[in-house]
């Protein structure tokens, strides 16, 4: 069955094999998901990732991380959908959980994170939050 949102995809699997306790999930790879898998790696979300190639798009395989049995990803929430896209300006981007989450954007300057882009001063897509 093809998938639409391919980010909501991604991190909905995340999500299920974290509370399902799996050490790592395997999913379609792409640009997007592996820019927001190395920005989840640099903020201590998951361990590692990894990409597969086999002969189509390649399969992204993110090893997930746990503290004393709790997943480090405690929420994660899609905020641009495919039906109703959302954009900030860099003064806009909210602060997740006061600062102890964080919000991946889609920008002109690439994927980061909130804090990144109010840095560069840059706004642009709110792709999701986690916590």
């Amino acid at each position: 069955m093809p998938v639409s949102d391919t980010i909501s995809d991604f991190l909905t699997r995340m999500r299920n094999a974290a509370s399902a306790k799996h050490k790592s999930v395997d999913t379609p790879s792409s640009n997007l998901k592996l820019a927001v898998a190395t920005i989840l790696k640099e903020q201590g979300f998951i361990t590692s990732f990894e990409k597969i190639d086999d002969e189509k798009q390649g399969v992204l395989r993110v090893a997930l991380r746990y503290h004393n049995g709790m997943p480090a990803i405690q929420e994660v929430k899609r905020i641009s959908k495919p039906g109703r896209r959302v954009y900030l300006p860099a003064d806009k981007l909210p602060r997740v959980r006061n600062g102890l989450g964080v919000a991946i954007v889609s920008t002109s300057k690439g994927v980061m994170t909130d804090k990144q882009a109010r840095l560069y001063n840059v706004g642009g897509e709110i792709l999701c939050t986690v916590w």
